[in-house]
């Protein structure tokens, strides 16, 4: 492996023309790192022309890979995690290596398609601050806690910290990224604007999992 040098990354500059990078059940949350191997000729370029430009990528859920748009592409959700390439490693044979830090939430609208990759014109998406209720923050970090001892019981080698001082939506971010494991509630939390709807959703799923996980104690994480 060889590093390659990174520029300053431009989210500004990035959104005008933005790579998308569609990836079934992938959903990128800002604040939350996402490593990822390149391997298709396609995104190698795209991922070249990243580094040399702005260093950011959309990533693009797709729910159903069969289910195609009016260009025979797979069709994705129009409301995307964007990320800057934090860490890169190029491979003797052209592949990539990279982490991808989450920096916001972005409408996307698709662009023509040019080859060989996806590019959308998009605009940040910001918080909108909702109603949070007594003890919602207090509820997500309870139940966020008692998902992560339970993963640790049956690996030690989890590690997840969620320090109380972090903003409550960006506690109900790193759930959903780390903790959630159905990328349809993942995408549906990441399209959740409103805050106090987020902490609360971000609970919901993560207290039925946990219902379920203690159910079946065996396999549920396998």
């Amino acid at each position: 492996m060889k590093p390659r040098p990174l520029g300053a990354p431009d989210l500004v500059a990035a959104l005008r023309e933005l790579p998308v990078f569609p990836l079934p059940q992938a959903v990128l949350f800002p604040g939350a790192r996402m490593p990822l191997h390149i391997f298709e000729p396609r995104y190698r370029s795209m991922t070249r022309d990243a580094l040399d430009t702005h260093r950011h990528l959309a990533i693009a859920h797709v729910e159903n890979p069969v289910r195609l748009d009016p260009h025979g592409l797979p069709a994705i959700a129009p409301i995307a995690g964007v990320g800057a390439i934090v860490e890169v490693r190029e491979l003797a044979d052209g592949r990539f290596d990279i982490v991808l830090e989450g920096r916001a939430r972005v409408h996307l609208e698709e662009l023509a398609f040019v080859p060989p990759y996806r590019r959308a014109a998009a605009r940040v998406l910001e918080d909108a601050a909702g109603e949070l209720r007594p003890g919602d923050h207090a509820a997500l970090l309870a139940v966020a806690n008692a998902f992560i001892a339970f993963i640790q019981a049956k690996d030690e080698a989890f590690q997840l910290t969620l320090p109380a001082s972090l903003p409550p939506g960006r506690i109900a971010d790193l759930c959903a990224h780390h903790l959630v494991l159905d990328a349809r509630e993942r995408q549906a939390l990441l399209e959740t604007l409103d805050v106090g709807a987020r902490v609360r959703r971000a609970a919901d799923a993560l207290a039925e999992q946990l219902v379920v996980f203690r159910r079946e104690p065996q396999g549920a994480l396998n």
